[in-house]
């Protein structure tokens, strides 16, 4: 049997609830042999039980934390156990199309590139609209006053486009930018950028990466021919409703900028970080927020039944993350008699 060239690290995005739909889709859906490393943070019951028997149908490595996970943890944890010379990191809710893989694999050996993203759309298949086809990511160095100020470009090719009516215009490319729903990397290139940063808790973690892949002189490229699509707002299920209040919670958002700022010496009075400061808790709003008010008084009565929720969460949220944050401090007190270095630590951000 062929040895895989790739190794698939599948980890929790926000919620579980597509858990088996996109498990089987990438088993059913994928040409080329590959490995398999599922991580699980802390899922319900019935989604724990249900990855323990596909872990021992499929002969895959199951990865079980009792408790939910930052993303780029998740991702470091799976990536400590890939020996190929690829790794696909892939969300829990990202649904895949025939040769998918096979693909981007190509792509990354007919050009060398370090990373390739797969043109990515956002909700279920039948609605084929553009999340990512490639994008921009840099640093911007502007005088002013005899004063060099830093700034971040940021910029998705074709995003919310219907695939329709653009897919025509869009050509495998070299880029800046891809993203974590789905991303193929080198395994190399993690000797010269380290391991995925966890100190970016929820957000801005693959500009961190693209920009880190950049500075070592690698490249980015986006690959059309492979196509996926993540599903977010998915039937409201209660079990799922602890992670993503976490997920998205205002004290990891403002951390994570905190740090992204500070690594990348780029102020945060620009639009890139005032929009985010702006728009705190708006994934909350949208996925938690209105539709509980929808499920507990639908139609008109949920305007005034919303501004209620939204003062609970304004009051639970901080409660939430603070309970967290005690729980992993025991841990890691619990953990450090045994801590054990690892190789390929996450490195600083270099100015030019």
């Amino acid at each position: 049997m062929t040895k895989p060239l790739v190794t698939i690290v599948n980890a929790p995005r926000e919620r579980f609830t597509l858990t088996s739909e996109a498990l089987e889709s990438i088993y059913a859906n994928t040409e080329v042999p590959f490995n398999l490393v599922y991580v699980d943070g802390n899922s319900p019951p019935k989604v724990k039980q249900y990855l323990e028997e596909q872990s021992k149908e499929k002969g895959f490595k199951l990865i079980r934390k009792d408790y939910y996970l930052y993303p780029n943890v998740a991702r470091n944890l799976g990536l400590r156990e890939v020996d190929t010379p690829y790794v696909v990191f892939i969300d829990n809710d990202v649904l895949v199309t025939p040769g998918w893989l096979k693909s981007l694999i190509q792509c990354a050996e007919e050009t060398g590139a370090a990373v390739v993203g797969p043109l990515t759309g956002i909700g279920p298949l039948k609605d084929n609209k553009i999340h990512y086809a490639g994008g921009e990511v840099h640093i911007v160095e502007q005088e002013k006053d005899s004063q060099v100020k830093r700034r971040v470009h940021e910029k998705m090719h074709f995003h919310n486009r219907p695939l329709a009516k653009t897919r025509d215009q869009i050509q495998r490319a070299q880029c800046e930018l891809a993203e974590f729903h789905c991303m193929l990397v080198c395994t190399e290139i993690f000797e010269k950028t380290g391991m995925l940063d966890e100190k970016l808790l929820n957000t801005r973690e693959h500009l961190d990466f693209c920009m880190l892949v950049a500075q070592a002189g690698g490249t980015v490229y986006c690959e059309p021919t492979s196509y996926v699509t993540y599903v977010p707002d998915l039937k409201y299920i209660w079990s799922d409703m602890h992670f993503y209040m976490l997920r998205w919670s205002n004290a990891w958002e403002l951390s994570s900028l905190k740090h992204f700022s500070e690594k990348w010496d780029v102020g945060t009075k620009d639009a890139f970080f005032q929009e985010r400061y702006k728009n705190l808790g708006w994934r909350r709003e949208k996925g938690f927020v209105r539709p509980t008010a929808e499920r507990i008084a639908p139609g008109k009565n949920s305007v005034w039944v919303s501004k209620i929720i939204r003062r609970v969460d304004r009051w639970l949220n901080p409660i939430l993350t603070d309970l967290y944050a005690q729980q992993e401090t025991k841990r890691q007190k619990q953990n450090s008699s045994t801590t054990v270095s690892v190789s390929r630590e996450p490195v600083a951000a270099q100015s030019k």
